[in-house]
């Protein structure tokens, strides 16, 4: 088992949780781990699930005079919750539990406890967990942890990419049409790290472009798709408007485009160093619990800087293993709108080094090093 990066411990002493993430990204795994003396209840098992569907008050007999205790994908029974608040209250009893749907707790109008619990994400491997000398398998098999290892992680990957992305999505009733919706999957796993075009993946999937947003939401909402907002301060140039979209992990999002391998200089291994960059980003802010802001910025004359952090820290991605003043040209042009007080270009040149304007190079790892170690905070 990989040790994770995400700490729960200090918050679970004083508060119940929520711990949100696809499956297969190791929820259960770290709470059992991370907490063996909590009463673990499983809502997959199905003679556990129809107990409490039929009789949720039965919680109070399952818990005990346990203080602690897991429960696993609570979005499987929302009605549950109502209990949780009821034994917190009672018995100060504090609940870690795990969903990978916050759209059913929604759209169940759940009792999120008000208050009671925090809410915490968890993410694929991260760079400073499998290792900085991983990356590069972190950029061919993504960071499911049960798949990163597997010999047969391709299969692997495929087979996930199918049963859960489809046949989960169609088990949880959020769309009518799978056929649909699979051929939406297809099509919109090629725009992954670009802005989101609602028409041209309607015309491409033949799908009607409301119903394209709708899957959106679905994909967002179920953990699986994060949504990356465009800067909109205003200033000398026209910004864009549109949000740009990431799948939550890079293996899953090279099974979906049938992608086996990323040949370096490729634009295929360009769009995904640029999504393990992202990814690594809202791991680290969802992880050191930052009050931070993440977007891109693109001007409609197509500058664009892949990542800004509030107004802070601009960063720019590029495969390269020698930059240009091309290169520089987008951190340059958003130094003339914002006061920044770092600009760092993340690229496969060996070495960190300075421009003389003050633009940080970095290579891919000193980048992922520096950022969980919390030099960029």
């Amino acid at each position: 088992m990989y040790a994770r990066k995400l700490n729960l411990r200090p918050f679970a002493q004083r508060k119940s949780l929520f711990l949100l993430a696809p499956r297969q990204t190791g929820k259960s795994t770290l709470l059992r781990h991370d907490f063996p003396e909590a009463r673990y209840i499983d809502l997959l098992d199905n003679e556990i699930f129809r107990r409490f569907a039929a009789a949720p008050e039965s919680l109070r007999d399952a818990v005990g005079e346990h203080k602690l205790v897991i429960v696993d994908e609570i979005q499987k029974l929302p009605a549950l919750l109502d209990e949780v608040q009821r034994l917190i209250d009672t018995r100060d009893t504090h609940f870690l539990m795990t969903g990978s749907s916050a759209r059913k707790l929604r759209r169940g109008k759940a009792n999120l406890l008000g208050g009671r619990a925090l809410f915490f994400n968890l993410h694929p491997l991260s760079s400073c967990e499998t290792g900085y000398d991983r990356i590069p398998v972190l950029l061919q098999r993504g960071g499911l942890p049960g798949l990163v290892d597997s010999p047969i992680h391709w299969e692997e990957l495929r087979a996930y990419t199918g049963a859960y992305l489809r046949e989960e999505i169609q088990a949880e009733a959020l769309t009518r049409s799978i056929e649909n919706f699979s051929r939406f999957l297809d099509v919109a796993a090629h725009f992954n790290g670009e802005q989101i075009n609602y028409s041209k993946i309607g015309n491409d999937s033949d799908v009607a472009p409301r119903t394209i947003k709708d899957y959106v939401k679905i994909l967002e909402d179920t953990l699986v798709l994060h949504i990356l907002p465009p800067f909109r301060q205003r200033n000398k140039r026209k910004l864009a408007a549109t949000e740009k979209v990431y799948f939550f992990d890079i293996g899953v999002a090279n099974a979906l485009t049938r992608r086996r391998e990323l040949p370096a200089g490729s634009p295929e291994y360009g769009k995904a160093l640029e999504q393990l960059v992202f990814l690594e980003l809202r791991a680290a802010i969802d992880y050191q619990r930052l009050d931070t802001m993440l977007y891109f910025w693109r001007t409609r004359s197509q500058l664009e800087v892949d990542f800004l952090l509030d107004d802070r820290i601009a960063i720019e991605v590029k495969a390269t293993k020698r930059v240009s003043p091309a290169d520089l040209k987008s951190l340059r042009a958003i130094a003339e709108e914002l006061k920044l007080q770092k600009r760092l270009l993340v690229c496969n040149e060996p070495y960190p080094r300075k421009t003389q304007d003050g633009i940080e190079i970095l290579p891919v790892a000193d980048f992922c090093q520096r950022l969980w170690e919390g030099e960029l905070n």
